[in-house]
């Protein structure tokens, strides 16, 4: 799991084969087993590697779900309420991504055929699906930096925190956790949609101890988000990450748990609690995360203005469009296929995941 991978070049032959998306029959999905996971309870050695700059690492994890449709009737169809059941299976991607101009404002009501696709370098085999999801059921983590190194910030972290849950979990479908985190990651409040259940799991979080935020990540998707990626209800999973990005006792590496955020579909928002003049070593590990998974990083000026991340977070998870495909030359053999989507007008920019691992068989 400590492999880190490196960026796919598209080729230009396969650019010169681009073609915009097009639209054919609805598939189904197929979801793939998690890899088997470090340990996280007793986090013991420090493990903080550099983050390489500007390109992102290829690693995305597979996107399938199994699914069930009704099987034709047979002559002979049993008594009572019994039905007869034909389960197929094809391989499919969901992608979620955004869409923004050069000054960072979405760009709202595109159509498919604004779009093109590579998947492994080849345009996919056929498109499922295209909407503009704005009203997807949310399904949001919210995992807090309580380590020592933000005892001064923390009141902060936690008030901005209480206001985004207020503001973003506005449907009776949509749900959110609590994690907080030092040299261990700590469930402070389970899933829920009820605000004062979440408002105190987000109040009982004191500072001390070390930073373990890889473990904390790596727990957050492995525990709590992997799971929700294998039902059949289609939702947005997502983690708001508050840190200041300097991690010294996790015992998984920062490719772990990206991997594993990539595995179970989510994006990461990192908000900055580094308020100094210049950008850190931690800073750039939070923007890295974030890319490498679809989301964004955030760099609140000062402690005052932490919320003004988590408005902009509100926005973009109501704000984001989803794709389903089934890629072409498939092979269910474990391996990374790189995803590449852009937008035709090229004043705009796509940002999604950068790919996916296939499952194995």
């Amino acid at each position: 799991m400590k492999i880190a991978m490196t960026r796919n070049v598209i080729s230009a032959a396969a650019l010169a084969c681009l073609l915009p998306i097009v639209s054919a029959s609805t598939a189904m999905s197929q979801q793939p087993a998690p890899q088997p996971a470090p340990t996280t309870q007793q986090p013991a050695t420090p493990a903080n590697p550099a983050p390489t700059p500007a390109a992102p690492e290829s690693s995305q994890p597979a996107q399938q779900q199994p699914s069930q449709t009704p099987a034709q009737a047979p002559d002979q169809q049993p008594s009572g309420d019994s039905t007869f059941k034909i389960v197929t299976s094809v391989n499919e991607v969901n992608l979620i991504f955004t869409v923004t101009d050069k000054h960072g404002s979405f760009i709202p009501n595109l159509k498919q055929s604004d779009f093109a696709l590579l998947d492994d370098q080849k345009a996919p085999a056929r498109v499922s699906s295209f909407t503009q999801q704005t009203n997807l059921p949310l399904r949001v983590g919210i995992v807090i930096d309580a380590s020592t190194s933000i005892r001064t910030r923390f009141k902060f972290e936690q008030q901005a925190a209480t206001e985004f849950l207020l503001q973003v979990l506005k449907s009776r479908s949509d749900r959110a956790f609590v994690m907080g985190f030092d040299s261990t990651p700590t469930v402070m409040a389970d899933w829920s949609n009820n605000l004062d259940a979440l408002e105190t799991g987000v109040n009982k979080l004191r500072p001390g101890g070390g930073t373990a935020m890889f473990d904390a990540v790596y727990t957050a998707c492995r525990d709590k988000l992997l799971d929700i990626s294998r039902g059949q209800e289609p939702v947005r999973r997502a983690m708001v990450l508050v840190s200041d990005g300097n991690d010294n006792q996790s015992r998984a590496y920062m490719d772990d748990a990206i991997k594993m955020c990539q595995r179970s579909e989510t994006i990461i928002y990192a908000i900055s609690t580094n308020w100094t003049p210049s950008r850190g070593k931690g800073d750039d590990v939070l923007q890295k995360m974030a890319g490498e998974t679809g989301g964004r990083a955030f760099f609140p000026p000062s402690v005052e203005e932490i919320s003004t991340g988590f408005a902009s977070i509100e926005e973009e998870l109501r704000s984001q469009y989803a794709l389903t495909y089934t890629p072409a030359d498939f092979k269910a053999d474990g391996a990374f296929r790189t995803i590449y989507l852009f937008a035709n007008d090229r004043r705009y920019s796509v940002r999604a995941r950068k790919g996916y691992f296939s499952p194995k068989q």
